[in-house]
């Protein structure tokens, strides 16, 4: 028996058995072993097995019940397979609206759903079982291929080729009618377009979901399996109803609110309970402890051996350690990264087997509770509250080749002379800078007013010159690592030093256009080097004490009055400011001045009855940091010296995509062709003569974090 197949140009010829002694041979459809019935091409020895080389070239399926689907050979652009989740290279069944199916994917679930799921009885379960230790990493981490809930939560059956299905999931209906979409039946189906399911307002990407086409509506399975009323050991006065929350009152295992989605709820009494707390698992296992948790039902507080905090309601105990802990904690990491320290912090319930020297959350002004879990490094004697590590947990942490504990001393420059000071200090006395094609000379001439070009700040110590161009760079801003680590910055992988960018340093909010910053490779931003230079306990001219960053402190700025929510804190001193007081120079350079102004940390002059801004000639608060020339006697408020382009310099050869011409940055009072207005501020005006063309700079950025519209001349080169 002979069949021409559309997917090879030569006919293939029925055989009745593979023959093992042959070579063995894999189905050009599936990519198994063939073992049964097959055809063969005589030529190339390219085979199919029965079942592949009889598919038909299209099906319809019951569970996508609004397209055909058409056999292919090869697979679309997005290769993978919507049943099983596994890579897609062989025949395929496709639908024009992005379902893809592996042939034999395809007609299993097609036979399931024909002759429905009670029909897998026969096929041998395996239970749930308490502990997963022994079970393959592939098992711990698969899927229910109906519900994709978690496989090993409940008894399931192994229907082969790695595909698996709940017991529970057995009997699941085809269609239901559900209160939540009332006009229309629910049908169960493929999740080939993923909508977010009406109860729990979450978006399933696999697996199926009931389904309601025509109006574009989803309900997971698990979801519609939700029974509309319960009662519950934790509210025995009155039943409870699912229904919305509108009132968004929180969860009283929990103790927290969700925005959306359907809780449980005695609306006499105003109890509510999510719907996740309502059921929680009776056993769990996490990596954090070398037993497993048993829920405990009791309506007792108690204190969580993991974290410290209280809880109330459900707790899981492991019986043998006498440890109660909150649900959400038996997840959490036995190790984690913390961008504020070098060494990965490792969880520990009983902190007293380490000699710690302090007991103080490196992240928080709080005491951590040594009769609790916290997160520490034994090594370096840091410790950290299990809440306040977590507050890092979306942080984005990538494993590099050349990472180590030396980037950040890896210099930004080549040293081309060195000199000594006296007999045991050799400094580098001329370098050449990878931001600066001259070679830079050591210097300590302090005549004139000097800009550094790396932080815009005024130059008053040793730095570095160039020669032939007006450029100059404090010794510390010349120093900074070509690569950088900020502990700050959500992608934990290195920033690299550049230059000659027009950015809006998203930490100070402060613009720039030609000095230094670091950019992330990963998401394109960049930050000022002030802010990345700053260590979250740095030293600060303004106070005699080392500084902590702390992100939960509720207080006010030392600097400029302002309410904190986050900090840099001396605890004992009750002092603390926040990033954009930490980083003002001390002092700098203003038109309204000839000297140099210099940032004030209190008011001398006790007997005046009122003190003002000789800038903008408002009253200012005497508490209140300010800038101060004492040789003029004028004094300022900070940010009628320090303003949102004070960094910016001027100057400069730049394209925009609205204008034909080159534009340079300007101070001038002139109408803006935006606003029409008179710009009182920077601005960029036209180089060319004859066009008049000045916009006010505002005008074109204020939707915007970078100046991606605008770009240098020679941007690129550095």
């Amino acid at each position: 028996m002979e069949l021409q197949h559309f997917s090879h140009k030569h006919p293939l010829v029925f055989i009745e058995k593979q023959n093992h002694e042959s070579q063995k041979a894999y189905c050009s459809g599936c990519g198994e072993l063939v073992s049964g019935s097959s055809f063969r091409c005589v030529e190339c020895r390219y085979y199919l097995d029965k079942l592949c080389a009889e598919a038909p070239s299209e099906i319809n399926h019951p569970f996508h019940c609004n397209h055909s689907l058409k056999l292919q050979v090869s697979p679309p652009f997005r290769n993978i397979c919507d049943f099983c989740d596994k890579g897609l290279d062989k025949f395929v069944y496709h639908c024009s609206c992005d379902l893809n199916l592996h042939i034999k994917c395809a007609l299993l679930s097609k036979s399931i759903a024909e002759k429905g799921f009670g029909k897998l009885d026969d096929i041998p379960h395996k239970e749930a079982l308490v502990s997963i230790e022994n079970f393959s990493e592939e098992l711990k981490g698969a899927k229910c291929f109906a519900c994709w809930q978690r496989l090993l939560d409940f008894a399931y059956l192994d229907l082969g080729h790695g595909i698996f299905l709940h017991k529970k999931c057995v009997d699941l209906p085809t269609e239901i009618n559900h209160f939540l979409h009332s006009q229309h039946s629910l049908i169960l189906q493929f999740n080939s377009k993923p909508l977010p399911c009406q109860m729990c307002k979450k978006t399933q990407l696999k697996g199926f979901v009931y389904r309601c086409s025509p109006c574009e509506v989803a309900l997971h399975i698990t979801c519609a399996e939700l029974p509309t009323k319960i009662n519950h050991l934790c509210h025995r006065n009155h039943p409870l109803f699912l229904k919305f929350d509108p009132e968004s009152l929180p969860c009283q295992i929990c103790q927290n609110t969700q925005d959306e989605g359907l809780v449980y709820c005695c609306s006499i009494c105003t109890f509510k309970l999510h719907v996740d707390c309502a059921s929680p698992p009776p056993i769990i296992k996490g990596e954090i402890h070398e037993h497993p948790f048993t829920l405990f039902w009791k309506q007792l507080p108690f204190i969580c051996d993991a974290c410290g905090t209280t809880g109330n309601f459900a707790s899981y105990t492991c019986y043998k350690c006498s440890l109660t802990i909150h649900g959400n904690c038996i997840s959490l990491p036995p190790i984690i990264k913390f961008p504020r320290h070098r060494h990965p912090l490792s969880h520990t319930f009983i902190l007293g087997q380490y000699e710690m020297k302090t007991l103080i959350c490196e992240a928080c002004p709080e005491k951590v509770n040594a009769q609790h879990g916290v997160y520490c490094c034994s090594d370096c004697n840091y410790v950290v509250h299990a809440d306040c590590a977590q507050e890092y947990s979306w942080f984005s942490f990538y494993e590099l080749e050349d990472m180590d504990e030396d980037l950040n001393e890896k210099s930004a420059f080549a040293v081309i002379k060195v000199s000594k000071l006296g007999e045991d200090i050799v400094i580098a006395s001329e370098i050449k800078h990878l931001n600066h094609q001259h070679n830079l000379v050591l210097s300590n001439d302090s005549e004139g007013h000097k800009v550094c070009d790396g932080c815009m700040l005024s130059i008053s110590t040793l730095f570095y010159c160039c020669s032939q161009c007006e450029f100059f760079l404090h010794k510390s801003c010349a120093e900074a690592p070509k690569k950088k680590k900020l502990w700050f910055h959500r992608h934990q992988s290195p920033l690299t030093l550049t230059s000659n960018h027009i950015f809006r340093c998203p930490r100070c909010f402060y613009w720039f256009n030609a000095s230094f910053a670091y950019k992330c490779n990963i998401c394109k931003s960049y930050r000022c080097l002030a802010c990345a230079l700053i260590s979250d306990t740095p030293t600060f001219q303004g106070h005699k004490h080392r500084l902590y960053r702390y992100d939960k402190y509720e207080g006010q700025c030392n600097g400029c009055g302002d309410q904190l929510h986050a900090a840099y804190v001396c605890k004992d001193c009750k002092f603390a400011v926040h990033n954009r007081c930490l980083r003002l120079p001390s002092k700098i350079l203003h038109e309204y001045d000839e000297h140099p102004l210099i940032l004030t940390y209190h008011e001398d002059n006790l007997y005046s009855e009122y003190t003002y801004c000789d800038i903008c000639e408002e009253t200012r608060n005497p508490n209140h940091w300010f800038y101060h020339c004492a040789i003029c006697n004028t004094s300022a408020h900070r940010e009628c010296v320090v303003k949102r382009h004070s960094y910016m310099k001027l100057g400069g050869s730049y394209r925009m995509r609205s204008h034909p011409h080159q534009l340079t940055f300007t101070k001038k009072i002139s109408a803006c062709h935006v606003c029409h207005q008179p710009c009182l501020d920077l601005s960029l005006e036209c180089l060319k003569n004859g066009c008049d063309y000045i916009v006010h700079l505002e005008c074109i950025t204020w939707q915007s974090f970078n100046y991606s519209f605008i770009q240098r001349e020679d941007e690129g080169t550095s």
